[in-house]
């Protein structure tokens, strides 16, 4: 039967690849590469650099597709039916990928950034190809250090205080309202940097964009004073690149909420 290795590779930085992932590259025969447009061709090459400095010439083949395109302009009950057919479009291209690109004793994978298990699709969509029956595969996972891991170590600090809780969630919940009974909040796939609502609480921020590459930027401090200089940075970081990938922690201080 084939096989699927679903490999964390990490927030970016090339020497947070584990030991782990390092052996399902070299058990890997075909490794596919979704194509995020142009735009984003260095997410590929990042990619296709990892490979090389771990594995022999010869010992895999690349196959890229392209990615299909999410409606990002959707919001409120229109978001989730995005999201749903978003997945779909996926799933028939890693579908085709496996089926036609992938021999019946062969092994491919997936590279995905951060890890897995945390706000990426990928497993959702190997389940679905294989509740709908066509292609038949196993599929293992490896962990990956994630961009909330990395974003804490850079800022020497812990992720929860002591005997406290700790949330992870997204910009569109965080707009919502500040989650109960939480101090300590992560948030990512924030387009719209919701932590500006709360500029006007006892609030601190530790944000990070690019973690672990060379376009790396990292910016504390209390809402109020580190806001504006995020958005500043934020803007002219994706000005640079076209695009950006970002999360940050909020942390409340006591008696503040």
């Amino acid at each position: 039967m084939r096989t699927i290795h679903v490999i964390g590779i990490g927030a970016g930085d090339p020497d947070q690849l584990t030991l782990q992932a390092v052996r399902a590259l070299r058990a890997t025969d075909v490794f596919f590469v979704p194509d995020k447009g142009e735009v984003k061709t260095d997410l590929v090459r990042s990619r296709r650099d990892l490979l090389e400095t771990h594995l022999a010439r010869g010992t895999y083949r690349i196959v890229e597709a392209r990615d299909p395109e999410r409606d990002r302009e959707a919001g409120g009950t229109a978001y989730a039916p995005a999201v749903r057919d978003w997945r779909g479009a996926r799933a028939d291209v890693y579908e085709r990928l496996i089926a036609e690109e992938l021999g019946e004793d062969e092994s491919g994978a997936f590279l995905v950034w951060g890890d897995p298990a945390l706000y990426d699709s990928t497993l959702g969509i190997l389940e679905e190809i294989l509740e709908r029956g066509e292609v038949a595969f196993a599929y293992d996972v490896v962990p990956g250090i994630s961009s909330v891991s990395a974003l804490v170590a850079r800022h020497r600090t812990g992720l929860n205080r002591v005997a406290r809780p700790v949330q992870i969630t997204t910009g569109r919940r965080l707009a919502e309202g500040f989650p109960e009974g939480v101090d300590d909040v992560v948030v990512m796939l924030d387009a719209h940097q919701a932590f500006r609502r709360y500029a006007d609480q006892d609030i601190d921020i530790y944000w990070g964009a690019h973690l672990g590459t060379p376009d790396e930027i990292l910016a504390s401090g209390p809402i109020a004073e580190a806001g504006p200089r995020i958005e500043r940075l934020r803007a002219e970081a994706r000005e640079r690149k076209g695009w950006i990938m970002d999360t940050y922690l909020l942390r409340r201080n006591p008696g503040d909420g």
